[in-house]
């Protein structure tokens, strides 16, 4: 969905329950997506005739939200509306928005919408195009949360390159290594290692890509991330 669900930043206890695993005092944190997941274009079994089925309607969809969102934060109590009230404390500030993206066009326009209606872009996620517009985030401050070196795996994601990182990193932009893998979560050092291969980033900064940089981007920096007295 272009607006999805509401996320949590866990800590892992061995033997806890879930409740147990939530990361005291993190951030509330929210995703979204656009492009093809959303749209569906890359399905073959006729799910594809839902809206938004198109980038366009991807971009309809959050403006309309937060459009709702604006006038039900000016309207008098006390009409109480769970979906709106998650829409009204992203426009405050309350809640960070991670969103999935691969495209520079696409990139661009949540940049603008975040703008526009004021709301914490945190993370870019996967944005596999962010080298091309990579001085519009820096300037954004927003973060980006890339692939070592996938691609290919579907159209909107041809581009890619394995220095983005490191484009990213040199760019100004607060970069973390992430990973849809299970396997490769247990070898995220060896995922960061690949951008001193492929684009010169040092020893330290390829660390920082898997420790204090994912760790500023959902706000627990203070905490974690990094060999400080006191973390």
């Amino acid at each position: 969905n272009t607006l999805g669900g509401q996320n949590a930043v866990i800590k892992h206890r061995w033997g806890k329950g879930a409740k147990e695993l939530l990361f005291e005092g993190a951030p509330r944190g929210v995703k979204f997506a656009l492009g093809e997941n959303v749209t569906q274009a890359n399905f073959h079994n006729n799910r594809g005739k839902r809206f938004p089925n198109t980038r366009l309607g991807v971009e309809a969809t959050l403006r309309r939200a937060f459009t709702e969102a604006r006038e039900y934060m000016n309207e008098p109590p006390p009409r109480r509306d769970l979906r709106l009230e998650t829409l009204a404390d992203i426009l405050r500030g309350k809640i960070l928005v991670h969103c999935h993206c691969y495209r520079a066009d696409e990139i661009l326009m949540i940049l603008r919408i975040a703008k526009e209606f004021g709301f914490k872009l945190a993370t870019l996620q996967h944005a596999l195009e962010a080298y091309k517009v990579a001085p519009e985030i820096a300037e954004a401050g927003v973060g980006v949360s890339t692939f070592a070196d996938w691609w290919a795996y579907k159209v909107e994601a041809y581009d890619a390159t394995p220095y983005n990182a490191a484009l990213c990193t040199r760019a100004g932009i607060v970069t973390s290594i992430n990973s849809d893998s299970a396997n490769h979560t247990r070898r995220l050092n060896l995922e960061a290692a690949k951008a001193m291969k492929y684009g010169g980033l040092s020893e330290d900064e390829a660390m920082r890509l898997v420790t204090i940089n994912p760790a500023k981007q959902l706000g627990i920096e203070a905490r974690v991330g990094s060999l400080e007295v006191g973390k």
